[in-house]
């Protein structure tokens, strides 16, 4: 691909904050596949995401950027980006980063909103403001989910559209990235578990005192009535481990968090069913490995959720451990209806975009902004 008015080929930087797990992949899968493309990339993330996702094995050109003030790490930026034809931030975090960057600078800003904090109080009210300069100084915001994009117009975005985010294939042994995926022993994982002759649930949430926690154990409460009562995992970390481990002792609660360094995805191979209890969520992780690996999934309809799992999945209202309660119950009971949901699952999975189709929607939309620039540059050309 060629340069705007001719200057070589188009240098493009992605800015990384710091976000979730997901987010780091898609910026590695991105910058693999427009690397592949012909572009020249830049990654400005912090130092310790080159270690997770190895941006320079994808063949970008990765710069460490501190974020121990918002001020150096926007200095920093605005000097890596001075020969960019684009920038492209991820998160909220890295649009903030780069709309301080770029200011005074004619360089397209493309901005994708991955997710949307639930944090209630000052902290939301503070994200409202940063939501509002973001999606204004953005000349694209691009929305991994519907709300999404129709939140950024609400913000003030100028252009908004919605640009699903693919789950990134399985690493393999040769990546050095990360631990290659194994399938595990489904009779030893279980065993390890406690899960031997009863059924198996998955989930993966942060360990805090928040209200999708107390619905999971409030749920978990009514499948001790079941025979046999399925073992629910709980995959995540966070300060009240401890607090919520007293709760499920002292109500005996058929519920296991497990350690550090465990995950969800390791175990969804052997699940019966996985669990998506949140207030919000875009394009799920988990959501996408069960109905991958075709896994029965319970899952709230908010945000981004029902657009991705279609048919696909049970959903019932957030808040509600009533209606997680039987939903699971309901599940557990009938095996067609999980055979069902299996199927439906692997063949939504199919439907979703693939790497390849997600790299071919956002290097459209650089071609688009790339275009303008150059008949920009050609009128104002001697």
């Amino acid at each position: 691909m060629s340069g705007i008015g001719g200057r070589g080929t188009l240098h493009v930087v992605q800015v990384l904050g710091g976000g979730s797990a997901g987010t780091g992949a898609h910026v590695r899968s991105l910058s693999a596949g427009l690397v592949a493309r012909g572009l020249r990339v830049t990654v400005c993330a912090p130092p310790s995401a080159e270690r997770r996702y190895d941006f320079t094995r994808a063949g970008a050109r990765f710069v460490p950027v501190p974020m121990r003030t918002r001020v150096e790490a926007a200095v920093l930026l605005r000097a890596v980006s001075a020969d960019a034809h684009l920038v492209h931030a991820h998160g909220m975090r890295a649009g903030l980063l780069a709309t301080l960057a770029l200011r005074r600078r004619d360089t397209p800003l493309i901005v994708t909103w991955h997710t949307r904090s639930t944090t209630p109080g000052l902290r939301a009210q503070l994200r409202a403001v940063t939501e509002h300069l973001v999606a204004r100084a953005a000349t694209v915001v691009l929305g991994a989910t519907s709300d999404l994009v129709d939140r950024a117009r609400r913000r003030g975005a100028r252009d908004a559209r919605l640009a699903p985010v693919a789950l990134p294939a399985p690493r393999t042994e040769g990546e050095s990235h990360g631990p290659a995926e194994r399938e595990p022993d489904p009779a030893k994982v279980r065993a390890e578990l406690g899960a031997m002759g009863r059924p198996l649930l998955v989930t993966a949430t942060r360990l805090e005192r928040e209200r999708s926690l107390a619905v999971l154990l409030a749920a978990a409460r009514s499948w001790r009535s079941l025979q046999p009562p399925p073992l629910l995992v709980i995959a995540g970390e966070g300060p009240d481990r401890a607090l919520l481990q007293r709760r499920i002792d002292r109500e005996r609660l058929p519920v296991l968090l497990l350690g550090r360094g465990d995950d969800a995805a390791r175990l969804l191979p052997v699940a019966d069913a996985a669990l998506l209890v949140v207030e919000w969520a875009g394009r799920a992780p988990l959501a996408q490995e069960a109905l991958r690996r075709g896994v029965p999934l319970v899952a709230t309809a908010v945000g981004g959720v029902p657009e991705l799992v279609g048919d696909a999945a049970l959903l019932v209202p957030y808040g509600d451990p009533a209606a997680l309660g039987a939903a699971v119950g309901a599940l557990l009971g009938d095996p067609a209806l999980r055979e069902t949901l299996a199927a439906a699952g692997r063949a939504r999975s199919g439907s979703w975009p693939t790497e390849d189709t997600t790299v071919a929607q956002v290097l459209s939309v650089y071609d688009e902004l790339a275009e303008s620039l150059r008949a920009r540059a050609a009128r104002w050309r001697p």
